[in-house]
């Protein structure tokens, strides 16, 4: 008999206090490599009530007022001028703490050790990852975009929360919100929408309307017409009369962002990746430039699993690799595909290690990481600091594109010993 069971996952506006910070954070990223594509970057953002500090090590030779930048994304998120609260771009208090990186780190990611040590000659070994560590990516079937379906439609509400707000096509709305989604599964297949959760900062009138249980009320029937439902137009898997709505649950959702609950850069790692459904490495996005493979490992790592699956080499495949500080080659790379790959995993990791090179300089090159800030008019990590890096169909990134296909579908017939199709 096939097991059934719940999933959920959850996202959050760019309101939400903790993806202020990224964004912040990669704000000051494009910023730099704009200017500067050689720069390095490790911005890290916290904020309160009236208060964003922001600390790191950036060595640059970019001229950019962080201080302004910093104002102005806060003000583009939405918190300004009237029901901004205890934070508002403003006249928030704006701190910094900036040193430049360390040389000792600087040393081992200028120079890899394979032209340290080993002498290579090859300029793809030039850069050494920026850390040590092991990222993971993912790609499943369920999707069009090959992701889970649960952190799918919970980025999905919390864009739309956002786009209804922004758009005036639900004026009352405030920044900070929060979605989660709850998928009933049979063996690995979505099944049913089993429950909706929304909190949503709100105005504390609507129209006249003063009294709470009315307000929410007319809430719930607003975010289910408005919200919900267009999310789901596309999807062949749809709310049912059993789904449960939970919309502000708490019962009342007025004073939210910054002013409600502090904020860290980095502290929505999983509303960043795949929802819980894959394993995750640890490391964080955002703030980060390209040379530290927490941030382009992990998109490396996305891009194998993705182009596995739409090869048609699995139905879902994840992917680990690890590097060691200073060193351009990984330390490893692990590929399972849970029993649905059509050949074994260490054939697939075979293919793999012939298809893609995951040195960090080749990473960079191959998807414009330093360069895209600069092609894309001054903003492009900034965009992807909310409702997640990978599946969205929203934004041309380079690690979500198919350009390695044929390539896993000849070695694959090779592998078979059949005719490439």
């Amino acid at each position: 008999m096939t097991h059934r069971y719940l999933f959920t996952s959850e996202s959050v506006t760019e309101g939400h206090p903790d993806k202020v910070c990224d964004q912040i954070s990669d704000a000051i990223l494009d910023a730099i490599l704009m200017e500067d594509p050689k720069g390095r970057v490790a911005a890290e953002c916290a904020v309160s009530t009236g208060l964003v500090f922001v600390s790191g090590e950036i060595t640059t030779k970019a001229n950019v007022d962080i201080m302004e930048l910093v104002r102005e994304k806060v003000k583009e998120i939405g918190y300004a001028g009237e029901g901004s609260g205890g934070f508002d771009a403003d006249t928030c208090s704006v701190l910094l703490a900036i040193n430049k990186q360390s040389a000792d780190i600087a040393g081992g990611v200028n120079r890899a050790l394979e032209q340290r040590a080993q002498g290579s000659s090859d300029a793809i070994d030039e850069i050494g990852a920026g850390d040590q560590g092991m990222m993971f990516g993912f790609a499943c079937d369920e999707t069009p975009e090959l992701m889970p379906m649960p952190i799918s439609v919970a980025h999905r509400i919390a864009r739309r929360l956002t786009e209804a707000r922004k758009k005036g096509i639900l004026k009352y709305l405030r920044p900070d919100g929060k979605t989660q989604v709850t998928i009933e599964y049979e063996g690995d297949r979505p099944l049913r929408v089993d429950s909706i959760v929304v909190s949503t900062q709100h105005d504390p009138a609507i129209d006249g309307i003063t009294d709470n249980e009315q307000l929410q009320h007319r809430i719930a029937a607003d975010l289910k017409q408005q919200v919900i439902e267009p999310v789901f137009a596309d999807l062949p898997i749809k709310p049912d009369s059993k789904t449960r709505y939970l919309i502000n649950p708490s019962g009342r959702f007025v004073v939210g962002g910054p002013q409600g609950d502090c904020g860290l850069t980095g502290r929505k790692i999983i509303v960043d990746t795949y929802g819980g459904y894959a394993r995750h490495g640890g490391g964080a996005f955002s703030g980060k430039d390209p040379t530290k493979v927490d941030r382009s490992g992990a998109y490396a790592a996305r891009h194998v699993a993705k182009n596995i699956v739409a090869a048609g080499l699995a139905t879902r495949c994840e992917v680990q690799i690890a590097y060691a500080i200073g060193v351009a080659r990984p330390v490893s790379v692990h590929v399972t595909t849970f029993g649905t790959g059509i050949l074994p995993d260490d054939d697939i990791e075979d293919i793999v290690g012939a298809t893609f090179d995951l040195r960090p300089a080749a990473i960079i090159s191959r998807f414009d990481l330093c360069t895209l800030p600069r092609v894309r008019g001054g903003r492009f990590y900034q965009d992807v600091a909310a409702y997640g890096h990978f599946g969205r169909a929203d934004l041309d990134l380079p690690w979500e594109r198919l350009d390695k296909v044929d390539a896993l579908k000849h070695a694959l017939a090779e592998a078979q010993g059949i005719a490439a199709p």
